[in-house]
């Protein structure tokens, strides 16, 4: 049995925002990731946290392309790493900032090579209680021995799941539900699997999300979904409600702009209608 993803789902999910609420009550969220070629990436995820109502948005990335990053967006605080690679020694560096950060996102445009520094930053989150949320080049066979337990979404697409699980994702819903569940429930670890309809369980519990449109195929909309769950993480929810309703957020907004662009959409049109989805949650408390 699994629940559809609605919008009463995602209301239970967010919290109302308190009156007198100061900078940083709201969510803090780290993005380790960037290289090269893919410098847009960590800032698609960052953005899309600040968008979905985070307060503060850092990106950890490798110093020669955080001019780049910056040129993007004042609203970013950027942290230069001394290498291209999450090495240990430029992990460190972010183990410092942690305390400060609710939830951190590890992997979008992340060189490859980067496993030591990666599973350094999750153990470290992981003692600290953070939430966690791993993609792109953070999906790998051994990162599965550090995040058993802990306040994790790996959020991958079919060959993703098979390089971190070693399976083929079946192309029918039922057997995708009963694979993911499988997986989750095995490693202690909430997955979100991402395609036509998500898949979202945490070994216990099974949603799926029907939100969503052909248009997403662009490029980036995987990261500005991993900024959304990140912020809902860092906003207390819970592993499996914050994975199942971020991809209701994040396909409304893609359903948001397809309405508008038709199929020609660009991930930072995507990120530009979270707004319009997020509103209808804005709720005070005194």
């Amino acid at each position: 049995m699994y629940r559809v993803v609605d919008e009463e789902f995602v209301r239970s999910c967010i919290k109302p925002r308190r009156a007198d609420s100061h900078k940083g009550e709201n969510g803090v969220v780290m993005v380790i990731g960037g290289s090269w070629m893919y410098h847009g990436a960590p800032f698609l995820a960052a953005m899309a946290a600040l968008r979905c109502g985070a307060d503060l948005a850092y990106i950890a990335a490798p110093e020669k392309i955080v001019p780049s990053i910056r040129a993007l967006s004042p609203a970013i605080i950027a942290i230069p790493l001394t290498d291209m690679k999450l090495t240990r020694g430029a992990a460190r560096r972010v183990l410092k900032l942690l305390p400060k950060i609710d939830a951190v996102v590890i992997g979008p445009g992340l060189e490859s090579g980067s496993e030591p520094g990666i599973e350094l930053v999750v153990e470290e989150a992981g003692i600290l209680g953070k939430g966690i949320v791993l993609d792109a080049t953070a999906l790998y066979k051994d990162i599965l021995k550090r995040v058993a337990g802990k306040r994790v979404v790996l959020t991958p697409h079919a060959g993703e799941f098979k390089r971190v699980f070693g399976e083929d994702v079946p192309s029918d819903l039922d057997g995708k539900i009963e694979l993911v569940k499988e997986h989750a429930k095995k490693n202690s670890i909430t997955i979100l699997l991402k395609g036509r309809r998500d898949v979202i369980s945490d070994g216990v519990e099974v949603a799926v999300n029907e939100t969503g449109s052909p248009a997403m195929t662009a490029g980036g909309t995987g990261d500005i979904l991993s900024g959304i769950v990140a912020t809902l993480l860092a906003w207390g929810a819970e592993p499996f409600k914050a994975a199942a309703a971020a991809a209701w957020i994040n396909g409304k907004a893609g359903e948001i702009v397809t309405e508008k662009l038709g199929f020609h959409m660009i991930a930072t049109d995507l990120i530009s209608a979270i707004p319009e989805v997020m509103r209808k949650f804005d709720r005070v408390e005194e």
